[in-house]
């Protein structure tokens, strides 16, 4: 994996982050609880004694798990005294059950928490979350991280802006929405891998007319249709763009460009190019049934390329989504896995604190590049060698070089993956219009605008 890469990869998320600190404006609160930092830090984890640390996360998948796996087995290792309870869910799941576990009496001491307005900042508004900060000044994250990966982590103490304030996490792998192909099934049909937005349209046209499914998609969860919607989006609106909306600074949902990328989703479910009865299909369904044959394309980030890779092997490839003219830079989704948070009420913070420096060291990093997944930054002495993170790690490098990294869509309101990812099933069923859906996302966002 070349070295430079991750250094492009992060000045592309602090560009990101510019944008969404120039965009807001911090409110204040006078009624955020009071916050559980120890007054002194240990970093002595034996001294702790006998200790359970309960983790929940959301790596059940491929390499993803493997990695956790072995970097849990090693932190005991090192530290026999220490007990991890590990609680893994998928990510739909951890969303749907983790405010309320943060808010019982006795939550777990380690957990991924989703950045954005939906779950972090609201986790922080509540005094859920530990601010890091004071451990921060012993392990020693922002030197370790560029600023913009950390601010993609930090949350003012009233939970109003994203991108500044304190430090409420610290995440281990990098990731990008993409295009994943079936090799084989493009071969039998005579096609290549899309140069263009154009070349790709022929493509699916090509797949639906010799009975096979375009585009593997399930959308159960909502959030896989806004993703879709995000990837045309940024072949619609420039990046600029795209990140000022995201994060408050500027356009509206209801613009032509935005709009046009909902005509393309609406399109391309009426041409028959997506999965038939998408919002009946899981999301973490999507990927098993692409392995077994079952579609010729599939977008998706790049969590899914270690158990693709494994089930597929040489028949499955990866590569950004096309760009309008061929050769030009294209940008997509994409940025830092969901960071390791430690929540208000842990028992054990200090301990907490280790794990997460010990799971994201740079040694943590080899460890991800070894089971197959995209570490946030460059590992020190390991490089990908099965063939689809290859093609993963030239994708990174391109999107990194160019500065092409845009922000989830969920992150622009607490609310906007039902507002938004609802109307958007319906769009994709033909109950709505594309215009009827992009009015509803700007609603949403309007009253979110003018409330925060």
């Amino acid at each position: 994996m070349p070295k430079p890469m991750r250094r492009g990869a992060t000045a592309a998320v602090a560009a990101l982050v510019t944008v969404l600190a120039a965009a807001c404006a911090p409110g204040s609160s006078n009624d955020k609880p009071d916050s559980t930092v120890p007054a002194a830090v240990s970093t002595d984890v034996a001294e702790a004694g006998n200790v359970t640390l309960t983790v929940w996360d959301q790596e059940v998948q491929g390499g993803a798990k493997e990695q956790i796996e072995k970097l849990n087995d090693q932190f005991e290792a090192k530290y026999p005294n220490v007990k991890i309870n590990r609680v893994s869910r998928s990510f739909t799941d951890l969303q749907k059950t983790l405010r309320l576990a943060l808010s019982g009496n006795n939550p777990p001491d380690v957990v991924e928490a989703n950045q954005g307005y939906a779950s972090m900042a609201q986790f922080v508004k509540a005094g859920m979350l530990l601010p890091l900060d004071s451990y921060d000044a012993v392990y020693g994250w922002k030197k370790r991280y560029p600023k913009g990966l950390t601010d993609l982590n930090s949350v003012t103490k009233d939970g109003k802006l994203i991108g500044s304030g304190n430090l409420y996490g610290v995440s281990l792998n990098g990731e990008i929405v993409g295009l994943y192909y079936n090799k084989e099934k493009l071969a039998k049909l005579g096609i290549q891998p899309p140069k263009t937005w154009a070349d790709f349209d022929q493509a699916l046209a090509t797949a639906k007319s010799k009975g096979e499914v375009p585009i593997a998609f399930g959308n159960v969860e909502k959030l896989p249709a806004m993703q879709l919607y995000g990837v045309l989006q940024d072949g619609q609106l420039d990046k600029e763009s795209v990140r000022k909306l995201v994060f408050g600074g500027g356009g509206s949902w209801t613009d032509a460009p935005n709009v046009q990328a909902a005509q393309k989703l609406s399109d391309w479910a009426k041409n028959g190019y997506l999965t038939k009865d998408a919002n009946s299909i899981k999301w973490d369904d999507t990927p098993v049934n692409f392995a077994k044959g079952q579609g010729v394309f599939m977008f998706g980030g790049t969590w899914w390329a270690p158990d693709l890779n494994d089930r597929m092997k040489d028949k499955v490839g990866f590569m950004l989504p096309p760009p309008s003219q061929a050769g030009t830079p294209t940008a997509t989704m994409g940025g830092e896995s969901l960071p390791w948070s430690i929540t208000a009420k842990s028992k054990h913070p200090d301990v907490a604190a280790a794990y997460i420096n010990f799971i994201t060291s740079p040694e943590a990093m080899d460890v991800a590049v070894e089971t197959g997944s995209l570490p946030v930054l460059q590992a020190p002495s390991k490089q990908p060698t099965k063939p689809l993170m290859k093609e993963v790690s030239t994708a990174w490098a391109a999107l990194s070089q160019n500065d092409g990294t845009t922000p989830y869509l969920d992150y622009a309101t607490p609310t906007f993956t039902d507002e938004f990812g609802g109307p958007l099933q319906k769009l994709i069923t033909g109950r709505a219009t594309p215009q009827e859906v992009m009015q509803a996302a700007q609603d949403d966002y309007a009253a979110f605008q003018k409330k925060k």
